[in-house]
């Protein structure tokens, strides 16, 4: 299942100043904010690496445990682009062999031309921006309710539910599978972060050039912390459900992946053993 699904489940982190005294906001006007600072949290991230685990379990029809897969990777920074190193792949290690990888990849990017290297950056930035600008429209498509106030590690939160807002019409065609999922957010009032996010999808949904789908009723948990007094990055991403693959496999899984040991560097430096 990996990350089509849950790409439309995850709603971003967003970063923001702490916010000014006057009258209390509307769930829209938070919601809205957040969103629309969520580019300037995405951009630091470049400034770190980090290491991630995925456990994929697959599940019998009862739900028991039939079988699991374990990946890691660190995440580095190679010539302004992440670069996913993998550490476990199925289960086994494969870090030796990778790092063949990794090698011949930063030799070829540190010869690079100026203008290579200028091109190659603007085509990941305009891809990454399109992947996420979608998330845009949330704000128009669906209905916020401020159900009230939390605590999560010792900040204080709004608690936001959400649902699709009838006859609503997405401009995008990614975000049509918004209209087909409800939830609950947890705000960071100060700074106007996605603390947490729960979701549910309510219909199904169709993804990928395979026709994958996924069932209603999957359900979806997203949490982020507080990295180095000055950024969000997420910290797990918990999702449980029941879909198809093509016409004829049926699927029923859980996948959580962890986010760890982020580090922060300076400057543009060149990989070596």
């Amino acid at each position: 299942m990996r990350y089509g699904a849950a790409l439309a489940l995850v709603a971003a982190a967003a970063w923001g100043q702490p916010a000014t005294p006057g009258p209390s906001p509307t769930a829209r006007e938070i919601v809205r904010r957040s969103i629309e600072l969520d580019q300037m949290n995405w951009r630091r991230m470049k400034d770190y690496t980090w290491t991630a685990r995925d456990v994929e379990r697959h599940l019998d029809g009862s739900g028991r445990q039939k079988s699991e897969q374990v990946s890691e990777w660190e995440t580095l920074i190679l010539y302004g682009e992440p670069y996913r190193r993998m550490l476990i792949d199925n289960g086994k290690p494969v870090a030796d062999r990778e790092q063949d990888k990794l090698d011949r990849y930063a030799d070829k990017l540190e010869h690079e031309t100026p203008e290579q290297r200028q091109r190659r950056l603007a085509k990941f930035e305009k891809e990454r921006e399109k992947d996420r600008e979608f998330l845009r429209e949330i704000p128009d498509l669906y209905d916020f309710k401020l159900e009230g106030d939390a605590v999560i590690d010792g900040r204080s939160v709004w608690v936001i539910s959400g649902a699709p807002r009838p006859g609503a019409q997405p401009k995008r065609r990614d975000a049509r599978p918004l209209l087909k999922i409800r939830g609950r957010i947890w705000i960071d009032k100060a700074e106007y972060q996605w603390v947490r996010l729960e979701a549910e999808t309510t219909d199904t949904i169709s993804y990928g050039v395979f026709l994958a789908r996924l069932s209603p009723g999957a359900k979806l948990v997203f949490e982020q912390k507080r990295v180095n007094d000055e950024v969000w990055l997420p910290s797990r991403m918990w999702l449980r459900g029941t879909g198809r693959l093509g016409l004829v496999k049926k699927l029923a899984m859980e996948e959580e992946v962890t986010w760890s040991n982020y580090r922060k560097f300076q400057a543009e430096s060149k990989i070596v053993e």
